[in-house]
């Protein structure tokens, strides 16, 4: 039940934070990408439960269409949003996760992350 409690709570995160996106201008990743992209992750990194292939599948797929700054930097103000509203979130976790499943990101999976400066 905790589960789905958290699961309607990322979607209602994601819809407010498609309109914050809209502030990003030209970024064509939008936050109820990212959050439909790691949804399958949110037992992972909050160290309830294995990582998964539809977790994984998630992070190669927004990796994938992260394709310039202005996406990368969409994603990562939504990653760095979504990863501070997971509760029971475990830091490293969320951290190690690209890696885990493959995929090279230039910057952590943090709530300290500056945006900005992803390129």
């Amino acid at each position: 039940m905790a589960v789905t409690k958290l699961q309607v709570l990322v979607a209602l995160m994601a819809v407010a934070m498609v309109a914050a996106s809209a502030q990003l201008g030209q970024a064509a990743v939008t936050c109820g990408q990212v959050a439909s992209s790691i949804g399958p992750c949110v037992n992972y990194v909050r160290g309830m439960g294995p990582l998964t292939d539809g977790c994984c599948n998630g992070v190669k797929g927004l990796n994938s269409v992260a394709s310039s700054t202005p996406d990368r930097q969409a994603a990562c103000n939504c990653l760095k949003s979504l990863s501070g509203r997971i509760q029971g979130l475990k830091p490293a976790l969320a951290a190690g996760l690209p890696g885990k499943c493959g995929v090279s990101i230039p910057y952590p999976i943090s709530t300290s992350t500056d945006c900005t400066k992803v390129r």
